[in-house]
């Protein structure tokens, strides 16, 4: 056991020189690898006595355990070295002038929500907001959607953890009904619609666009994605009114102005009539076309919003007297709508990230609609 006895000595000396991380992995394959000296050591003890086998093997356990922990202290310590050693050297001065990158782009859909934004500033119309996480009751209740309605299925919508009763209260920052009902990622923007006629007596007259949440994900729909909805409650408004405002606004959107708009009948819970809107189109060759048709007509439709009167039972969930008042509402996906304008084929590349697809679609920063300027025609600033 001489040689084993100088192994401390050695190795002490050895790791002291050892001033690099190569140096370091030499130095554990020289006496931990698997023909390094103190593993021979150990394979040395079937040699000697039984009687002195157990404490040497004892005392050769500790050495590779003190060895062990020797080099990764020594690890440790030199791996902080290097690290200084490199930010030191690769350390940017700030006083440099930034390489110019060129010019940013709008993403379309911020663009398309300034562009309805301003159409319907023009109309009167001003931008309400609320949570993205909402209350079952300004989700669904108050919008008359029954319990069985599909809609309130887990396959369809994101629940949030249920939250005690005894928490729930109309005055905390989320609202509701106080029963200690679910709260969800809201699945349209109509809870703005609720808590604006709850918050402030008529004449309302809002739109809002924001964020909306569902369990689907494919080529056209997307878990998160973009509405806009809008309402008008007050004492003479009537369905003519809501005819008018949204051919106005389809013509001033596509800027056609001759676009051909129908409303066909249809069902929701919270409106009473209720009305799709399709645009006239043309697919012919394969290619779709706005607005385009012949002397007789357009030759397809295609669907873009819904609509109707506010049904009366909402406007009483609200507290507001449907004998004094009536009004209309309307909603859209603003992400469909950015694709029909602005040829865009798949919704999910919206939210890829990728900067090659924003050089193509964005839009030039000072091209913003407003009011005073109103909305880009199609293709400007693309």
């Amino acid at each position: 056991m001489d040689a084993a006895d100088r192994l401390p000595e050695d190795f002490a000396r050895e790791l002291a020189a050892a001033g690099t991380l190569d140096a370091l992995e030499q130095l554990r394959v020289k006496y931990l690898g698997r023909n390094g000296a103190l593993t021979l050591a150990m394979r040395g003890l079937g040699q000697i006595a039984p009687e002195q086998r157990r404490d040497a093997g004892a005392r050769l356990n500790a050495l590779k355990d003190r060895f062990t922990e020797q080099l990764d202290s020594r690890k440790t310590e030199l791996g902080r070295a290097a690290l200084t050693e490199r930010l030191a050297a690769e350390r940017a001065d700030i006083t440099l002038p930034v390489e110019y990158g060129g010019a940013g782009r709008i993403h379309p859909i911020s663009q398309t929500i300034d562009e309805i934004v301003a159409i319907f500033g023009e109309m009167g119309f001003v931008v309400a907001e609320g949570p993205h996480i909402e209350d079952d009751f300004y989700n669904f209740t108050a919008l008359n959607i029954p319990p069985e309605h599909p809609a309130r299925q887990e396959h369809d919508t994101f629940y949030l953890p249920p939250r005690p009763a005894h928490r729930s209260n109309s005055s905390a920052p989320l609202g509701g009904s106080g029963d200690g009902s679910r709260l969800v990622l809201r699945t349209h923007t109509s809870p703005v619609q609720i808590r604006t006629m709850q918050q402030q007596p008529p004449p309302i007259r809002i739109i809002v666009p924001g964020r909306t949440f569902r369990a689907d994900h494919d080529a056209t729909h997307s878990p998160m994605f973009h509405q806009v909805e809008g309402l008008v409650i007050d004492r003479t408004t009537h369905m003519g009114h809501l005819k008018g405002c949204l051919i106005e606004f389809c013509r001033a959107f596509f800027d056609v102005d001759d676009l051909p708009v129908r409303f066909r009948p249809s069902y929701f819970p919270f409106t009473e009539p209720s009305a799709e809107v399709d645009i006239g189109c043309s697919r012919e060759g394969g290619e779709l076309k706005i607005g385009a048709g012949s002397a007789s007509g357009p030759k397809d439709w295609l669907e873009i919003l819904g609509s109707g009167m506010v049904h009366p039972q909402v406007l009483k969930n609200c507290g507001i007297d449907p004998d004094q008042y009536q009004g209309f509402a309307f909603g859209m996906g603003i992400e469909r709508v950015a694709m029909l304008k602005y040829g865009i084929p798949d919704l999910r590349t919206f939210y890829d990230s990728d900067l090659r697809w924003l050089r193509h679609y964005g839009f030039v920063p000072l091209d913003i609609p407003s009011p005073v300027r109103g909305p880009l025609p199609t293709g400007v600033g693309a």
